[in-house]
């Protein structure tokens, strides 16, 4: 039977971290602080701008929010992002989208600077992830991957592993970050021929394809680790993944949905916030 490897623990040990950062800025007069941009009232962005705030204020981080009507014009929209950017004592940008159909979504994005791109979406930020470099941050759902498997003690080195997705998002990026920690990676999707051989001959699985409960039974062999990504609902609106958990018993790992990859992915948004304070700290005193 396979080892649940659940989020949780995961979370709160990031948290003690960054927690721990948070009191040593503090220290120095220092308040790591988060603006989180919001356009509309959709329940889905509320909840989850909600839930941030809180993470945020157990750990000691501000948050500014800036929340604008479903009928704001692009510019109105271009003029927060701008007064984030531009802000000092704001260190990370938070971005919800999707946004209404009538904003240029692309051309806002690139208004975030990728120092205070917290949540890792603009394309400074990718190219930084792809070329190892501190330019911005990873996408938090792909260093929610690396936070799961630091946690629970895996060493990527050698290991064979099989990310299956290529989305900005999550895919791609967990590619790079395995290959950094000197992984062999090989990036599949839902169109790669043989996928089942693919996916049973990785020491690690992450599977991010986006479709609903998509691997089972076959796709597994023993000693494996599974990283599922997916978040979707099934027939009875219960919160299922790509993976058919019961079905990956002769796993060594299987992270659970709900409660695995997610439940880290906010302590890791939070973590970046206090990363970036320290670096934009650090660039100010060399200026």
């Amino acid at each position: 039977m396979a080892e649940i490897w659940k989020g949780g623990p995961v979370a709160a040990a990031l948290n003690e971290e960054t927690a721990a950062r948070v009191r040593a800025f503090q220290e120095q007069g220092i308040r790591p602080a988060l603006a989180i941009i919001r356009v509309g009232e959709k329940p889905d962005d509320i909840s989850y701008e909600n839930g941030a705030c809180r993470r945020a204020e157990a750990l000691g981080i501000t948050v500014f929010r800036f929340t604008l009507p479903a009928n704001a014009s692009q510019r109105e929209v271009e003029e927060t992002i701008d007064h984030a950017a531009e802000d000092p004592a704001i260190h990370g940008i938070l971005f919800l989208r999707p946004l209404p159909r009538h904003m240029d979504e692309e051309r806002l994005v690139r208004r975030i600077p990728p120092q205070k791109d917290v949540d890792g979406v603009t394309d400074l930020s990718l190219a930084g992830v792809f070329a190892g470099k501190e330019l911005g941050f990873a996408p938090c759902t792909a260093q929610a991957c690396m936070e799961v498997l630091r946690h629970y003690g895996v060493d990527c080195r050698g290991k064979r592993v099989v990310v299956v997705g290529r989305s900005l998002v999550v895919g791609r990026p967990a590619a790079m970050l395995l290959l950094a920690q000197n992984a062999t990676v090989t990036i599949c999707h839902t169109r790669t021929e043989n996928l089942v051989d693919r996916v049973r001959e990785a020491d690690i699985v992450i599977a991010a394809a986006g479709q609903r409960q998509m691997f089972g039974r076959e796709y597994f062999r023993s000693g494996q680790i599974v990283l599922d990504v997916g978040i979707h609902f099934d027939e009875n609106g219960k919160m299922c993944g790509d993976v058919r958990t019961a079905e990956a018993e002769e796993a060594q790992a299987v992270t659970p949905v709900p409660g695995g990859v997610g439940s880290v992915t906010t302590a890791v948004l939070m973590s970046h916030v206090t990363i970036a304070a320290g670096r934009q700290t650090k660039n100010r005193k060399t200026e």
